[in-house]
Order: C-alpha cells, then sequence, then structure tokens
C-alpha cells in the first residue's frame, strides 16, 4: 500500500478506534465519576444512555449528509464535535454537563461512522486495495472495544476518570489537521441536493423515542405509562417514514437498497453482534468491580487477554474468509462467542481474573472475526451514491442491537430477581448468578447469529476471496 493511502487508512482507522474506545472505556470509570459528580445508581446509567440515544438515533442522517455534502467534510465536522464532546466531558463538574457532552460525543459519532465507511469506499480502489483498508478499519473497532475496558482502568486510576475523556482531544486534532492532506473528498453524483425533509424528522424523531424506550424502560417497566408512549408514537413516526420513503423522489433510505441480500445481513448481523458481544463488557465490569471488588486499574488490566486476542483475531480473517468465505467466518465468529460466553458462566464469587481468561480469549477471538466482516459483507455491491447511508444502515443495527439486548437481558434479570433488587444492593453471590443468566442470553443471541450469517449472506465460494485479503496495520 502506497504511503498516500497507508496514511488514509491510517486516520480512518484511528477514528473507528477512538469510537470504539469511547464505548467500552466509560465502564471502568463510571463507578469513580459516578462519586465525583454525585450519580444516584438510576441516573449513572445515562452517562452511557446519552451517547447511545444520541448516536443511534441521529446515524440515518449523518449517512445522509455524508453522501451529499460531502465525506471528507462531514468526517471533519463529526470529528470535530467528537472532540468537543470529549473536551467538555473531562471539565464536566455537574451531572448535566457531562449527560449533555455525552450527548455531543453521540451525535459526533452518529455523523462519523457513515462518513468514515464511505471514505473507504471512495479513496481506495474497489477489490484487494479497499478490502485490505475495510480490513484494517474493522479490526481497529473490534480492538478498541477490548483496548478500552484496559485503558479505561489504567487512566481513572492513575489520573483520574477525567483522563477518560481528554484522551480523545489530541487525536481528534490530529486527525482533523491530517485530514485534507490525506483523505480525497467525494460527494454523491446526483445534481440534487434534496435532503427529504419529511423523511428525516420522522426516522430521526422516532428513532430517538424509540431508542429512549429501549433504555429507559428496564428502570421503569416494560409496560410503564412514564415510557410506553415513547414507544407508540416512535412506531409509528418509523412507519410514516416507509411511507415517505416510498413516495420520495431522493428519499433519505431508499428502500432498494434491502433487496442487496449482503447488505440486509450485515445488518441483521451488527443487530446480533451487539446485543451479544457487546453487553459483555458491562457484565465484565460488573463482576470484576461488584463481585470481585476489584479497584479500576484492576478491573482494566484484568481484561488484557480479551484485548490481545482481538488482536490475535484480526490476523486470522485472511485465513478465514481464504477458506469459509464471509458467511462461514461470520458464524465461526459467533460460534466462538458462544463457546466463550457459557465458559463465563462457570465464574465464581471467590474466583479471580484468572477465571476470566478462557471465555474472554475465545471471545475476543470472536469478536474480531464477526465485526471485521460484517462490514466487509455489508460493503458488497452498494452504489457509490448510497455508500453512507447504506453504512449508516449498519451501524444503525450495531447500536439498536447493543441497547436491545441490553434490555432484554435486563428484562429477563427483573423477572426472575424481583422488582426491588438491583445490582448495587445484591450479595456477591446473587449478582454472580445475574451475571450468568446474562451470559447464558448472550449465548442464544450468538446462536441465531450463525443460523442468520448463513440464512441472509450470500455463500460466495472461497476461491473467490482471494482479494478480500485483510492486512492487520502494523
Amino acid at each position: 500500500m502506497k504511503t498516500n493511502k497507508l496514511l488514509a487508512i491510517l486516520v480512518l482507522a484511528v477514528s473507528q478506534l477512538i469510537m470504539a474506545l469511547d464505548y467500552t472505556i466509560i465502564f471502568v470509570a463510571m463507578p469513580s465519576l459516578g462519586h465525583d459528580l454525585g450519580f444516584s445508581a438510576s441516573h449513572l446509567q445515562w452517562v452511557v444512555s446519552a451517547y447511545s440515544l444520541a448516536f443511534g438515533g441521529f446515524l440515518l442522517l449523518g449517512g445522509r449528509l455524508s453522501d451529499l455534502m460531502g465525506r471528507r467534510m462531514m468526517f471533519m465536522l463529526a470529528m470535530g464535535l467528537f472532540g468537543l464532546g470529549s473536551l467538555l466531558g473531562g471539565l464536566a463538574d455537574s451531572q448535566l454537563t457531562l449527560i449533555l457532552a455525552r450527548g455531543l460525543q453521540g451525535l459526533g459519532g452518529a455523523l462519523l461512522s457513515p462518513a468514515t465507511l464511505s471514505l473507504i469506499m471512495s479513496n481506495f480502489e474497489e477489490g484487494r486495495e479497499r478490502n485490505r483498508a475495510m480490513g484494517i478499519w474493522a479490526s481497529m473497532g473490534g480492538v478498541g472495544m477490548s483496548l478500552g475496558l484496559l485503558l479505561g482502568g489504567v487512566l481513572t486510576s492513575y489520573i483520574g476518570w477525567e483522563a477518560t475523556f481528554f484522551v480523545n482531544v489530541p487525536i481528534a486534532l490530529i486527525v482533523i489537521l491530517l485530514s485534507p492532506v490525506v483523505l480525497v473528498e467525494s460527494k454523491s453524483a446526483s445534481g440534487s441536493r434534496h435532503y427529504d425533509a419529511a423523511g428525516t424528522l420522522s426516522v430521526t424523531a422516532g428513532m430517538l423515542l424509540v431508542v429512549y424506550y429501549l433504555i429507559q424502560s428496564p428502570v421503569t417497566g416494560w409496560l410503564s405509562a412514564a415510557t410506553l408512549p415513547y414507544l407508540f408514537i416512535g412506531v409509528v413516526l418509523l412507519l410514516a417514514f416507509i411511507r415517505i420513503e416510498k413516495k420520495s423522489k431522493e428519499p433519505l433510505l431508499p428502500l432498494g437498497l434491502f433487496r442487496n441480500r449482503n447488505l440486509t445481513g450485515a445488518s441483521l448481523t451488527a443487530f446480533l453482534f451487539s446485543a451479544s458481544f457487546g453487553t459483555l463488557y458491562y457484565f465484565l465490569t460488573l463482576y470484576t468491580q461488584g463481585v470481585l471488588h476489584y479497584s479500576a486499574i484492576q478491573s482494566g488490566l484484568s481484561f488484557l487477554p480479551l484485548t490481545l486476542s482481538a488482536f490475535l483475531g484480526a490476523r486470522m480473517i485472511n485465513y478465514a474468509l481464504s477458506k469459509v468465505g464471509v458467511a462461514g467466518t461470520i458464524a465461526a465468529g459467533m460460534g466462538l462467542g458462544l463457546i466463550g460466553f457459557l465458559l463465563l458462566t462457570r465464574l465464581s464469587e471467590y474466583g479471580s481474573a484468572w477465571g476470566i481468561i478462557p471465555g474472554t480469549v475465545i471471545v475476543g477471538l470472536g469478536q474480531a472475526l464477526v465485526f471485521t466482516t460484517m462490514f466487509i459483507a455489508g460493503s458488497s455491491g452498494v452504489d457509490p451514491k448510497t455508500q453512507g447511508v447504506a453504512s449508516a444502515v449498519i451501524s444503525t443495527g450495531q447500536q439498536i442491537g447493543g441497547a436491545v439486548g441490553l434490555a432484554v437481558i435486563m428484562a429477563v434479570l427483573s423477572a426472575s430477581l424481583g422488582s426491588t433488587a438491583t445490582f448495587e444492593t445484591m450479595l456477591p453471590a446473587d449478582l454472580n448468578e445475574a451475571i450468568h443468566t446474562a451470559f447464558v442470553i448472550s449465548a442464544v443471541i450468538a446462536l441465531l447469529g450463525i443460523l442468520v450469517a448463513y440464512s441472509t449472506l450470500k455463500q460466495n465460494k472461497p476461491e473467490k476471496l482471494q482479494d478480500t485479503k485483510v492486512t492487520p496495520l502494523h
């Protein structure tokens, strides 16, 4: 890969790395920031939820804007918002300020994610060059999710929770400065700049309301009058969005995209991946800090094997794709996740970090295989004019999957524990059993992922995948 191309993918991969880091780095820091800012147990969840709400709600809008306004320009603007949110988060001295900062980070991420993937599509030639670049980019996402737990523990323990926000600021500045030099601008070739205002408003509001319901219902109850109206109104708006898109000359989301079997399969895979693998970090942190009573640094270091196995998994993708194809690679990754989750159900309340290693190593390998390959699958056969929206569809599946997965697990745990039980008040033995249940549910979701991979993704012959070799970034 030429020097300018290497710099381009380095910039794009770093953007993916810090977004993935930001997803998990906050988990280890939450007990410390919750104590310093006086968060109650019920309000502390909004440190995570504010980010998820903004990210999930604005993804499709971000995808369309990147197609129309220019992917490089949107990439730089989004990185600026993400960096600003990180700066405000580190400076936050109140609960409201921190939650708003997290929402700004989420908005930046919603605009950044589709712009990044579509820049890969436009800056690298179709075939081996593009797929190598995509593999590097996606690998950084899988590795970043694991690395965030380790880095979060180190920064929180030795500097303070504020450092988990400040670490993004210089990286964002460097990326913004390099972008005009190493990235080539691209936008939709359409002569019209129609923004489909009705579709934009209906889908954004609908997504925000549905995601809000999924976030809040485990706390207030699934049939609570305080949250159920949000779900009803959100679903109505999303149905209206579909009707609007069918009649629009230049829709925000061309429904014909879903005739692309690989894009549909990749979106479903992203949903199931986030619903299973994405919830792992929350419950592992709950185990190390709630059951084993580890400090932030001890908790972070206990995830080092998971991080290392994710690096190793990224290097296995080349071999997996050449032998079993895209569907087989995703199914293998989901299968490894299933095995790892089941091993984690054997964790003991009297255990140690050593007991985590077998399960997390296997999950890390599977995570890298699925995360990388689902984006490779979803990019196949997509019209250049809709690259941003197509990537936003996959990312939306990922975001909604995380919210639904955690909500389903919380609902099952609430039903089995009783309405008065909370993780903060439970005895270590009871909390450990609840975490076991969460891992069993994640294993079932991973099994569904195997079925989805083989039933929705095209069964490419391995010999035709020689141009999709993935070379990890050294």
